[in-house]
């Protein structure tokens, strides 16, 4: 059933639209390289720090000292439920991003044949302001030329996509996919008001 007073949804691109496990598992690879620790010993470290809902790739490399590599964009994929859903949402809402992203979004999302169902496109890297600071969240207000309550705001991250969205007063989904699907809310402003694990739920929930 159609978000009653929703008309746009506004989606993260990482871990929500795009698959990212193939580039962060070369990067959990090259920053252990060398080492003796572990795939899983990086891994489990990175689950413990989602739990409490920090930067969890980032915070296991700091905890072991490591030095951090460069983000491979050829190793992204789209989910296979992504275009479907994006397919279908687009005949009943306007769809938008909001994303901490280096240059090329457009682009990148043109690259996965996705673009044309996005109508608006907020990107830290060319706004120069990201997640979580409500200011690029109030951008994207801006150029959708709609307020708050009109619009659902889906992302993977806690801290970044449902605190802020909530604090602007947003309609708010927390995706639980990749590295933050592990996370749990524990402050009022750290609930959202819909959770699902996958585009295709929820495309289930809001048709």
């Amino acid at each position: 059933m159609k978000l009653d007073g929703i008309e746009w949804i506004f989606f993260d691109m990482g871990s929500t639209l795009i698959d990212e496990t193939l580039a962060m598992a070369h990067r959990i690879r090259e920053v252990i390289e060398g080492t003796e620790i572990t795939f899983e010993q990086f891994t489990q470290k990175k689950i413990f720090y989602a739990k409490q809902n920090k930067p969890a790739d980032l915070e296991t490399i700091k905890f072991y000292g490591l030095t951090k590599t460069p983000w491979h964009k050829e190793d992204e994929r789209l989910f296979p439920d992504t275009i479907e859903c994006l397919q279908e949402l687009h005949e009943y809402y306007k769809i938008g991003i909001i994303a901490n992203q280096s240059l090329g979004s457009k682009e990148r999302l043109e690259r996965f044949g996705i673009l044309k169902y996005i109508d608006v496109i907020v990107a830290s890297a060319e706004e120069g302001v990201e997640k979580p600071d409500k200011r690029i969240f109030e951008i994207a207000l801006k150029r959708a030329e709609c307020e708050p309550e009109q619009v659902a705001m889906v992302g993977d991250r806690l801290d970044n996509d449902i605190v802020p969205a909530n604090g602007i007063g947003m309609y708010t989904i927390w995706i639980k996919q990749g590295d933050w699907k592990d996370a749990c809310p524990r402050e009022v402003q750290e609930q959202p008001d819909m959770t699902v694990e996958s585009l295709s739920e929820l495309c289930r929930k809001v048709l």
